[in-house]
């Protein structure tokens, strides 16, 4: 099993390098400059380069990193990934050698057209479709599309360590409470992370247990988070259309 390293960029960003012996491999990098320097300080060598999405902040380092290092680089085959080799789609099985583990590529549009995740040794890296707490703003897709692929993960077992790329958990619980104040779960879990980030602690990875109980853009079908949408848009008649409202509210608040 390969240890996970978690190493923080830019104001909330977090690239996951994943370590076996001396190789490495690494998920989103957004900037090479912390991954190199934990590579060197380690001294590994860089495998693969697993991209989620387009967004600069999760592949503008690909370039730089492969200057370093003659990677793979694994990404979405309908966006434009630096350097990409391997290009997915989702549904695919990939295997990543030098961490001895396949990835099982899952399409997740919504936050992007092209967004994938990767599934594998109870991990998902979800880039920023699922969220702690919370899920990506809809920059390119539709709701029907995102609450689809936020399903999609939903499915994967109870216990998979949920990997996202951005420390948004307090805010995202802050919006989470204001739609389901009676969720018991919920009120515990924004306690926890207060505390966690009080004391400078990360609050990801969460799993998918913790989210399917807490988070809001999960739990569409709860009574309370659909009455919470409705009072917004009492047209929401559906899981969907309860989706929709709670993202265009999450967007302002």
């Amino acid at each position: 099993m390969f240890n996970v390293i978690r190493i923080p960029a830019f104001k909330d960003n977090y690239i996951w390098l994943l370590r076996k012996g001396a190789s490495a491999a690494v998920v989103d990098p957004g900037d090479a400059r912390p991954v190199l320097d934990v590579l060197d300080r380690e001294g590994l060598s860089l495998t693969s380069i697993l991209v989620t999405h387009h967004h600069a902040d999760h592949q503008g380092g690909v370039a730089e990193l492969l200057a370093h290092h003659p990677a793979e680089v694994f990404g979405p085959a309908a966006e434009s990934i630096a350097g990409l080799s391997r290009p997915l789609s989702g549904g695919e099985t990939v295997r990543i050698a030098a961490c001895d583990v396949e990835f099982q590529v899952i399409a997740v549009p919504g936050h992007t057209l092209g967004h994938i995740a990767y599934y594998g040794a109870g991990c998902v890296f979800c880039g920023d479709t699922l969220f702690a707490g919370g899920c990506g703003r809809l920059f390119e897709g539709t709701a029907a599309l995102m609450a689809d692929s936020l399903a999609r993960l939903a499915a994967l077992p109870d216990d998979t360590a949920v990997y996202c790329a951005h420390e948004y958990t307090e805010a995202n619980l802050r919006f989470a409470l204001a739609v389901e104040p009676g969720n018991l779960q919920l009120q515990s879990r924004v306690d926890e992370v207060a505390r966690a980030r009080a004391r400078g602690l990360a609050t990801v990875p969460s799993t998918m247990a913790i989210e399917k109980a807490s988070n809001p853009f999960l739990r569409c079908g709860e009574p309370e988070v659909a009455a919470s949408a409705r009072r917004r848009v009492p047209a929401a008649a559906d899981e969907v259309a309860v989706f929709a409202a709670l993202r265009e509210w999450k967007n302002g608040f």
